[in-house]
């Protein structure tokens, strides 16, 4: 391996690591509880920036060293919390980072966040019925009752706030991590038109009112 390769190599550590950091940080400091035993927090932007930057495979490293360490640390649903973190994670960034990964641009970024949100929804429906009896002592028919009126919604928003902060945070991330020397210099003529990035920024601060809105609403606030 050459000296450029391996100083590449480590710049790509640091870069994870920092993220995976930031990653729990603000999984720590914004976890908010919803209804019954779910809670909301952004630690999914910070992986799918991280898929966006590395591909798929550094999304699921980054969400299972932070589900590991939250596991060990704040967690109280020990295994299946943990279980539950990584399968949400994955289901939410793979398919964007797969998709970003064969043609950077906020088209396929954004249509990759919104199969990421579908898939995401349908996981964990399918796995909050299977393992939700277990976590929290009741039968599976009680807990299927659940699935459209909580469940579903819930996921829904989740999804939809990360897919919008993605959209609003990956391009500053890049940009000082470019700045920083941990990102390669991008090429010239490289990004979306000023028209296009004005437009999804105004899309994404729209997505994000709206389920916010729709949060305060769930939560009985509103």
């Amino acid at each position: 391996m050459s000296t450029t390769q391996t100083h590449d190599r480590t710049k790509k550590l640091v870069t994870l690591a920092m993220l995976s950091a930031i990653a729990y940080l603000v999984m720590f400091l914004f976890r908010i509880p919803i209804v019954l035993f779910l809670k909301y927090d952004p630690k999914d932007t910070i992986i799918a920036i991280s898929g966006f930057l590395y591909g798929p495979l550094s999304g699921v490293l980054v969400s299972v060293v932070v589900s590991a360490v939250e596991m060990f640390t704040t967690s109280d649903t020990g295994w299946i919390g943990f279980v539950m973190n990584v399968l949400s994670s994955c289901a939410f960034v793979c398919p964007a980072a797969c998709l970003y990964s064969r043609g950077r641009s906020i088209r396929r970024a954004a249509i990759g966040l919104g199969v990421g949100v579908v898939l995401m929804t349908v996981v964990m429906v399918l796995w909050n019925y299977i393992i939700t009896p277990i976590y929290m002592g009741q039968p599976r028919e009680a807990v299927a009752e659940l699935l459209l009126p909580v469940f579903v919604p819930f996921n829904l928003l989740k999804a939809g706030l990360n897919t919008a902060l993605t959209l609003l945070l990956y391009k500053p991330v890049n940009t000082a991590l470019r700045r920083a020397g941990l990102l390669p210099p991008a090429p010239e003529g490289h990004g979306p038109g000023k028209k296009m990035s004005i437009g999804v920024t105004i899309a994404s601060l729209a997505l994000l009112a709206t389920c916010i809105l729709l949060v305060l609403v769930f939560m009985g606030i509103l």
